[in-house]
């Protein structure tokens, strides 16, 4: 998942409050958001188009490496999901944003987890981004609080720290990797607020293992890397086993899903960690980073993504994950804000801000049924301090929300769609269930968003092939998920 560069600081001026408006007023605010409208549009050519695209680059990705610049198609070495037979406990070490988390699960065997204990750790900036920011530095940071946490939890069981038992640990790492076994990878790039600059081309397990020794974790073993969309396959499969493949739609997105190995071509010689006969394998696909002619941009989209960290990059993530739709919301008013008076015709200074109005504040004024909207009152003073607005001109920043996150949800179910054609599932005459795994804040608290998406997916598969496709919401699965992960591959 990519991020943006830093926000400025606001200056926080007294912001005027709207003036009466003007018939010309509310006509080039219209107009403003008619254009948006006609730009988002996602009829069902255009969405058939992105799913068709989708899986052509997932062809290529598949066929070699580097095939797919877009799509990385990343082979994880997964070719075990846990089944529910599993028994005993397991770490995870969930990494994937400005906080980590490190998680003590048990797992009682018969599909249940008797018991999970976690801990959220915040990183500090400067570990994350600048002078102190190397890769010994921030491992180093990580694995202390993981032996803190090891040791608080088995001082609580009474365990005393057991120094021969040899303790299985699962891995999310949500950024980039190329794999090279079921507990290695090579980091490919950082995404969101990092720029750990010397832990690019670097084995991440081989850094995050000799930290741990370093903090006395002598008897721990890194069993499994997976990223978060592995963790959430994996955890949907533990619960169903029907679950074919697994998405994170909340600040970032991504896809994971279980593909044949006969299909994975830059598999040449099926390599040693293959030797259970499964035939298949779990592919990080990284659908992020994936960019078509066909989807709908806007001048919005072009000039978030020239103010990225990562400009040109990270396309589709950028126009459906949490971390981009408010600012793309907020884009829109700026510009409203300069052909009408109707949100105020002062200052500025958070109407520039990027990022101050976040997914939550679209979800909650999407969301106002009040008679006079008074929560999107309420959200532009709060974050934007616009006040005195009229109803219809609060009326159009729900239309705006609403055009903008009706976009994220459609394209959001053309990917799925394109992953189900490139398996042969929910097409004419496919009678299997199938499940597809879910976790991420946009998808489990926009509730609109989730309708639009589901209703979608009825619309491009035809209510029949619906009935048999089920999308379910996988909670943790970054970190419930690494634990199954490691169970599925423990050696003990």
């Amino acid at each position: 998942m990519a991020a943006l560069a830093k926000k400025r600081p606001a200056r926080h001026r007294t912001r005027a409050t709207p003036s009466s408006s003007s018939s010309s007023d509310v006509e080039a605010a219209k107009r403003v958001v008619s254009d948006l409208r006609d730009a988002c549009a996602t009829p069902a050519t255009t969405l058939d188009a992105v799913a068709a695209a989708m899986v052509g680059e997932m062809d290529a990705g598949l066929a070699a490496e580097g095939g797919s610049s877009k799509v990385k198609m990343i082979v994880t070495f997964v070719d075990a999901l846990p089944n529910g037979g599993e028994e005993g406990s397991f770490y995870a070490l969930d990494l994937g944003g400005t906080n980590f988390r490190v998680l003590r699960v048990r797992l009682a065997g018969g599909g249940g987890v008797a018991e999970r204990v976690a801990r959220e750790v915040p990183i500090p900036h400067r570990l994350m981004s600048g002078d102190d920011a190397t890769s010994e530095n921030l491992f180093d940071f990580i694995a202390s609080a993981l032996a803190e946490f090891v040791a608080d939890e088995e001082g609580r069981d009474g365990d005393g720290g057991d120094g021969e038992r040899m303790r299985e640990l699962g891995f999310t790492f949500s950024f980039p990797v190329r794999q090279t076994s079921i507990a290695s990878g090579k980091l490919i790039r950082w995404t969101k607020a990092f720029a750990v600059d010397d832990a690019v081309g670097e084995d991440v397990v081989a850094a995050l293992q000799a930290a741990m020794s370093k903090h006395g974790l002598h008897n721990m073993r890194v069993s499994a890397l997976i990223n978060d969309t592995v963790g959430t396959l994996a955890t949907g499969s533990y619960y169903d086993d029907d679950t074919v493949a697994a998405v994170i739609l909340g600040t970032g997105t991504n896809a994971a899903y279980i593909e044949s190995t006969n299909a994975i071509a830059k598999l040449s010689s099926p390599p040693a960690e293959l030797g259970n006969s499964s035939n298949t394998m779990v592919i990080n696909t990284e659908w992020g980073g994936f960019d078509s002619p066909f989807l709908p941009t806007t001048e919005y989209d072009q000039a978030l993504d020239a103010e990225s960290l990562n400009p040109g990059e990270q396309t589709y993530e950028k126009l459906i994950s949490g971390l981009y739709l408010g600012d793309i919301v907020r884009r829109v008013l700026l510009k409203i804000s300069t052909k009408s008076s109707l949100l105020g015709g002062g200052d500025t200074d958070l109407l520039t801000t990027r990022f101050v109005l976040t997914t939550p504040d679209v979800s909650s004024m999407h969301h106002d049924e009040t008679p006079d909207l008074a929560i999107v009152a309420d959200k532009l003073a709060e974050k934007l301090n616009i006040r005195g607005t009229s109803l219809e001109t609060r009326r159009m920043v729900v239309e705006i929300c609403d055009i903008v996150a009706t976009r994220s949800a459609r394209l959001a179910a053309a990917g799925i769609v394109g992953i189900l054609r490139k398996i042969g599932r929910g097409g004419a005459g496919d009678e299997r269930r199938s499940v597809v795994a879910v976790d991420g804040g946009l998808f489990e608290h926009y509730a609109k968003f989730r309708q639009c998406m589901e209703s979608t997916l009825e619309e491009m598969l035809g209510e029949e092939a619906a009935a048999r496709m089920f999308i379910k919401l996988a909670n943790d699965g970054s970190g419930l998920g690494a634990a199954l992960v490691a169970a599925a591959y423990s050696q003990s």
